[in-house]
C-alpha cells in the first residue's frame, strides 16, 4: 500500500548531483511531491528533502540506491509520524480587496497569516504550515481574488536524534578501530 514518506539525503555539495538524485526516481516513475534542498547543521554537507507516495519496500529500494551514489553521504526515509514539518506559501492578492472591508483582514487572522508587502496594485501574504493549511488559505483566496501563489516544498527535521550524526560517528570509530 502506497503512503507518504519523507526522505532525506546528505550530501556533498556537487555540481550535477541534483540531477542524478532526480534521476533515480523518474527511471521508477515515482513522483516527487516535495523537494527541497539546503545546507544541513554539519559544515559542507547539504540537505535533500524529498517527499514522495509509495509502498515501504519501494522506499527502502530508493534510499538504497540513493546510497550508492557517489558524493551521497547517507539517506533515510521516515514515516510522517518522524518529523516536524512546514512549508511556507506567497499569495499576491489585489490591494483593492482590502478596502472597505474587513473579510480578508479577517482571513488573514483566521490562518494565522501575516502580510509582507504593500503595494499600490498588490499586498503579499504569507502562510506558514502544512500543505492541507497552505492551501485552504489558497481557496478561500481564490473566491475573492488573487494574482499569484508560490509554495514551497517541504521542510522537516526528524523526530529522532538526527541519524547521519550517529552514522559518522560509527565510521569514525570503524575506522580507529
Amino acid at each position: 500500500m502506497e503512503k507518504e514518506f519523507t526522505i532525506t539525503v546528505f550530501t556533498e555539495n556537487q555540481s550535477g548531483l541534483l540531477s542524478r538524485v532526480v534521476t533515480i526516481f523518474s527511471r521508477r516513475h515515482i513522483n516527487i511531491e516535495s523537494l527541497t534542498t539546503s545546507k544541513s547543521s554539519l559544515p559542507n554537507i547539504h540537505r535533500f528533502t524529498i517527499v514522495v507516495n509509495v509502498t515501504e519496500d519501494m522506499v527502502e529500494k530508493l534510499v538504497q540506491q540513493l546510497d550508492k551514489q557517489v558524493d551521497v553521504l547517507k539517506a533515510f526515509y521516515y514515516n510522517p509520524d518522524e518529523v516536524v514539518r512546514q512549508e511556507i506559501a506567497l499569495y499576491k492578492v489585489p490591494a483593492e480587496i482590502f478596502a472597505g472591508s474587513s473579510r480578508v483582514e479577517r482571513l488573514v487572522r483566521a490562518h494565522n497569516a501575516r502580510i509582507l508587502a504593500i503595494e499600490p496594485e498588490y499586498v503579499v501574504i504569507e502562510k506558514t504550515g502544512h500543505e492541507s493549511e497552505t492551501e485552504a488559505l489558497l481557496e478561500e483566496l481564490k473566491s475573492i481574488g488573487i494574482y499569484e501563489f508560490v509554495r514551497s516544498g517541504r521542510v522537516a527535521i526528524v523526530k529522532p536524534m538526527e541519524r547521519l550524526n550517529t552514522y559518522l560517528r560509527s565510521l569514525e570509530l570503524a575506522d580507529q578501530g
